[in-house]
């Protein structure tokens, strides 16, 4: 089989069914399998999957273990040569999946692949270029941690560089995990999802940790999601800046305490690199 498309959902079914819907679609001509993790949804997601897509395997969680957890519970299910990991609140291009597939395997160093993502109004978002948000920018500042992402030009800041940079095909420190294309045997090999970072930041550890390993993270933007960034929990609620700012303090403690390895050379430099930049 070709490609494992998983999807975690928590209480989006109205999203979800047009998620499913439009990467269904974008699978009409490949071997494919979509695994839906529905994290104890209260709003019939569940039955809706089972009703309107029987073609999907879907995982019903009793609790709510969050969504690094429930991405695991994927993928050791998966049997495709490639991941997808999808966000739930996420609409796909007719061809993206056939573009962002023949790309990762015209690049056999290529560990992970993200694509360009678009706001419901067609705008860019800069974090599917970055990979993170300002706060994590910050936070790999402040704990000197950025020396580990020297692609994402900490140290030469140009405001404007990632919008510049928005149709330029490169190699990125991190691949946003509203979507991201990974070969299964580097998460054979790495491992999953690190599920301490429950809700936030498992996507960038485990683009350092594919880093670490030797292999590239990509940034496609020959091809586009459109993005929603729905939320489990309201912002500024106790729950939603416990559980972002403890990833926070988790990934950094992680990594501070126990300096990794770097087996690509050159990650530890602090000056801002050259790029590889395809256009």
């Amino acid at each position: 089989m070709k490609l494992s498309v998983i999807v975690v959902n928590y209480n989006m079914c109205q999203f979800l069914k047009q998620s499913l819907y439009t990467l269904i679609r974008a699978c009409r001509d490949i071997e494919y399998e979509v695994l839906v993790i529905d994290d104890a949804s209260t709003d019939n997601s569940g039955s809706m999957v089972q009703n309107e897509f029987p073609e999907a395997t879907l995982i019903v969680n009793q609790q709510s273990f969050g969504m690094a957890k429930a991405r695991n519970q994927g993928i050791e299910k998966a049997n495709g040569e490639y991941v997808l990991l999808v966000n739930a609140d996420t609409i796909s291009g007719k061809k993206t999946l056939e573009h962002v597939l023949e790309f990762i395997e015209a690049h056999p160093n290529a560990g992970a692949v993200g694509v360009r993502m678009l706001s419901p109004r067609g705008n860019f978002l800069p974090e599917s270029r970055t990979g993170y948000t300002r706060a994590w920018g910050a936070l790999l500042k402040l704990t000197g941690l950025a020396k580990f992402f020297p692609k994402s030009r900490f140290y030469k800041i140009d405001d404007n560089w990632a919008e510049e940079d928005e149709f330029a095909t490169t190699e990125v420190d991190v691949v946003n995990g509203a979507f991201m294309l990974m070969r299964k045997s580097v998460l054979n090999e790495i491992g999953g999802l690190d599920e301490r970072l429950a809700a936030f930041g498992h996507d960038i550890d485990l683009s350092f940790r594919i880093r670490l390993a030797g292999y590239k993270n990509y940034y496609f933007p020959k091809t586009y999601i459109l993005n929603f960034r729905n939320q489990y929990n309201p912002k500024f609620s106790w729950a939603y800046i416990k559980s972002f700012y403890g990833a926070m303090f988790i990934f950094a403690a992680k990594y501070l305490l126990h300096m990794p390895e770097v087996k690509i050379p050159g990650i530890p430099r602090i000056f801002a690199p050259k790029y590889e930049i395809e256009r």
